[in-house]
């Protein structure tokens, strides 16, 4: 207690270091914790899900057909279902939307379709029942089951306690309730609030349906207590070899490196997201380095100014553990109240990265200040205090005890050694700050390469929003699907100010990116190569005119391409490249998957421009198929409105326009292109412009430290300098001496700053979009900016120096 006493009155001494210190650990530790909670949220937390450990994904992929993840097919579920020795349960599911309400007053929601295992899967128990087999099988009266969230069952239902049996209207279908989720259930990132049976035709199992997934599709499974993933993966694979024996296309599809992959569930949900958080929690740790070498410096400046004292005490009988501890006591109590105050930073900061669309990353709902952050922060706070404590005790303990108290100065004498240790750490901290400058640097060249690429349409004054064709009055192939949609883009196009409107089966930057097998009449691939998967959609209305998709050749597809008997589409310049590179792709037939009977092929009308798809980064050459709606026709429908007014301003007409057409539809995810694009690009757009606040903070503290050793360095040899001065020394000679040593103190960080910038940057290649790792342009500019900045910290103490009077220098002493 008499430590802490002691401590506390030499910092309210001293408010000045007190609060500049306290501020540093403050913002450093809190912008760490901040990392960290969304850290551990993503990609430290468990699942939310008994043993999640144990929680695998499976998914097929065809890497040299240029599909990466094609999810799983019925017939995969169908065949593997008790297979597979290592998994106690397998199971599958499909994200999407549906119909919810009675007529006039539906709602777009949120559901996903499962089979019945699901919830077992997951470990997850249930008030009522899961579904069974009966109710996956079409047609949709032997399916009218539907499983609640808590919060639907709540806020939808009034938390009516005989809820089970009782009946909601599903895509217009009357549908009985047979179970209620627990209050906390949440699967993955996903917000749907119902859970419907995946249902589907016998036909749809069957062999030749095995690699139909086409990315909608999604499998997942638990292994068996001791099993791994190693043999989860070496039994898939002998299931595969051996279903594929009697497949005719199983050489199509080795050609096309086809295998189904086993990972981890919540490693594979993240992963996409995983190189960035951990970039982000190593620059934000850099930033923590520099703020505690700063730390350190200004505490070995305050036990320069102490020596004398110091030496005092230890002469009058102070030993060398009470020494450690008094230091201990000062530098724990420092760190402590500052990561107090980094507690309100770091929520402060958790408020930004939500603000940044940190939430809407995998898991980011999760994000949280909790009691376990702020535990882990003030852990961390004293940890660095009994770090930060080290190199200030050895100071004190190795100062010579005689010189010091011989000393004229109160201030008594600084060795070479700490000296030497004291520039050791500006040069730490000028090149850490180097290199946090250079990462930002080429985080935000990055972005800016991103944003400069063109998305292959005009985002300007262009709505999108989603809506469901209900299956029951609207089953597949049907004419009435067309009807409803052709008369949609009718009353569209009637209204003031809209310049085009069209629909397609997946807009552009959606989230779902699945391809299809998609090939010219006979093409056969080059020796080495397979057959692509391409992108395919069916289109209705003025869609690439609303979208201002260029025309390339030929003509665009329209509405009344749906009511022809002629198979007509048009593909993407990507497409047509790949496969016409010299032109001529006008009047070329394709075919879908394996369907190549004469009478379904489709001639090409158009060429397109080609399209980012599923993000601004992806490749060239991925290529577009884009077929009448009647003849690729979904469920749920993207409609694309080009108005001349603010694209937000007609939301609301559009849900009227829709509900008119039928009672029974209802509209959602209603956002402008640009909206789309933005969002696209949050996991760029957040750690370029954090690292940029790092790196400004980072800089700041390295311009503190240098000032603050090179003006104790001109307060320590004042009466040196007086006596130079006195006897002839020009105040230009005077200056130029600490001058050169903040030059050299400069020179020694930059150099250290290019080695550690140009590691940084190999590091980072998995986030960078079209940037070199070692870009000379950026190295030059950090070395300008840190030059400027250094010469600033350091011309102050120097001009400070050259206006020492000698007289009152030497009589201060």
């Amino acid at each position: 207690m008499k430590d802490l006493k002691f401590a506390l009155r030499q910092l309210r001494k001293s408010p000045a270091f007190a609060v500049t210190a306290l501020a540093t650990v403050a913002i450093c530790l809190g912008a760490n914790l901040a990392i960290f909670a969304v850290i551990n949220s993503v990609l430290l937390r468990p699942l939310p899900f008994p043993d999640a450990e144990q929680l695998v994904t499976i998914f097929n992929t065809y890497p040299k057909a240029g599909v990466e993840n094609d999810g799983s097919s019925l017939t995969n579920y169908y065949e593997r279902r008790g297979n597979i020795p290592t998994l106690s349960s397998l199971s599958i599911f499909r994200y999407g939307s549906e119909v919810v309400g009675e007529t006039g007053s539906t709602q777009q929601e949120e559901v996903m379709r499962v089979s019945p295992e699901f919830f077992t899967t997951l470990g997850v128990p249930l008030m009522g029942r899961s579904f069974d087999d009966t109710e996956t099988i079409t047609p949709v009266e032997n399916h009218g089951v539907a499983i609640l969230t808590n919060a639907y069952w709540r806020h939808s239902l009034n938390s009516d306690p005989n809820v089970l049996g009782r009946e909601i209207r599903v895509n217009g279908v009357p549908r009985k309730i047979v179970g209620v989720l627990p209050p906390d259930f949440r699967f993955l990132s996903s917000e749907a609030r119902l859970f419907l049976p995946l249902t589907s035709r016998l036909q749809e199992r069957s062999p030749k349906q095995r690699h139909s997934g086409g990315g909608a599709t999604h499998m997942i499974a638990r292994l068996k207590p001791g099993a791994t993933i190693a043999e989860a993966q070496s039994q898939i694979d002998t299931h595969n070899a051996a279903v594929e024996k009697d497949n005719p296309e199983a050489k199509m599809m080795a050609e096309a490196g086809f295998r189904s992959v086993v990972l981890p569930l919540h490693a594979d949900h993240v992963r996409s997201i995983r190189p960035t958080l951990l970039l982000m929690q190593a620059g934000v740790f850099f930033l923590l380095l520099i703020g505690s070498v700063n730390l350190v410096n200004l505490l070995l400046i305050r036990a320069s100014g102490r020596a004398k004292e110091m030496a005092i005490r230890q002469s009058m009988g102070a030993g060398r553990r009470h020494v450690v501890s008094q230091v201990m006591t000062e530098t724990v109590l420092l760190t402590l109240v500052g990561g107090l105050l980094g507690l309100v930073v770091s929520a402060w900061g958790i408020r930004l990265l939500e603000f940044l669309g940190a939430d809407r990353l995998p898991l980011g709902a999760h994000i949280a200040f909790d009691g376990w952050l702020a535990s882990i922060g003030l852990a961390g706070a004293v940890v660095l205090g009994v770090v930060i404590a080290v190199p200030i005790a050895w100071f004190n303990l190795s100062s010579h005890l005689a010189n010091a108290l011989q000393s004229e100065s109160h201030t008594g004498t600084i060795s070479r050694a700490a000296q030497r240790l004291r520039h050791g750490f500006i040069v730490a901290q000028i090149a850490l700050a180097f290199v946090l400058l250079a990462g930002a640097a080429l985080l935000g060249l990055s972005l800016k390469k991103v944003m400069a690429v063109s998305p292959g349409f005009r985002a300007d004054h262009v709505l999108a929003g989603q809506f469901t064709l209900p299956f029951g009055k609207y089953p597949d192939e049907s004419s009435d699907r067309v009807a409803v949609v052709d008369r949609l883009l009718d009353a569209i196009g009637q209204q003031p100010g809209v310049a085009a409107a069209g629909t397609i089966t997946n807009v552009p930057l959606s989230g779902d990116s699945g391809k299809t097998a998609v090939t010219p009449k006979g093409y056969v691939p080059p020796a080495g190569e397979s057959l692509h998967g391409h992108y395919s959609y069916g289109v209705s209305g003025d869609y690439f005119s609303a979208l201002g998709i260029p025309l390339r050749e030929g003509r665009f597809l329209t509405s009344a391409d749906s009511h022809r008997p002629e198979r007509v589409c048009v593909v993407d310049e990507d497409f047509a490249r790949r496969y016409w590179p010299k032109g001529g792709a006008l009047g070329q037939r394709v075919f879908q998957g394996n369907d190549s009977d004469d009478a379904k092929l489709f001639t090409i009308v158009g060429v397109v421009g080609a399209v980012k798809q599923a993000e601004l980064t992806e490749p060239q050459g991925q290529g577009a198929v884009y077929l009448p709606f009647h003849y690729r026709d979904a469920w749920n429908v993207f409609v694309a409105t080009r108005t001349s007014q603010r694209p937000e301003a007609f939301a609301d007409t559009l849900r009227k326009l829709v509900r008119a057409t039928d009672p029974d539809l209802a509209i959602d995810d209603l956002h402008s292109m640009d909206t789309r694009i933005a969002e696209s690009l949050i996991a760029r757009r957040s750690p370029a412009l954090l690292a940029g606040i790092f790196a400004v903070v980072a800089l700041l503290l390295a311009a503190i430290g240098t000032y603050g050793v090179l003006s104790y360095a001109v307060a320590q040899r004042r009466r040196e300098i007086g006596i130079r001065m006195a006897l002839g020394a020009r105040r230009g000679q005077i200056g130029a001496q600490f001058l050169s040593l903040g030059l050299r103190l400069l020179a020694a960080g930059t150099i250290l700053g290019l080695i550690g910038a140009w590691l940084a940057g190999r590091a980072m290649r998995s986030v960078l979009f079209d940037v070199s790792t070692l870009r000379v342009a950026i190295l030059l500019g950090v070395a300008l900016v840190m030059s400027i900045v250094s010469l600033i910290a350091c011309l102050i103490p120097a001009r400070r120096a050259t206006r020492v009077d000698p007289m009152v220098a030497l009589r201060a002493e």
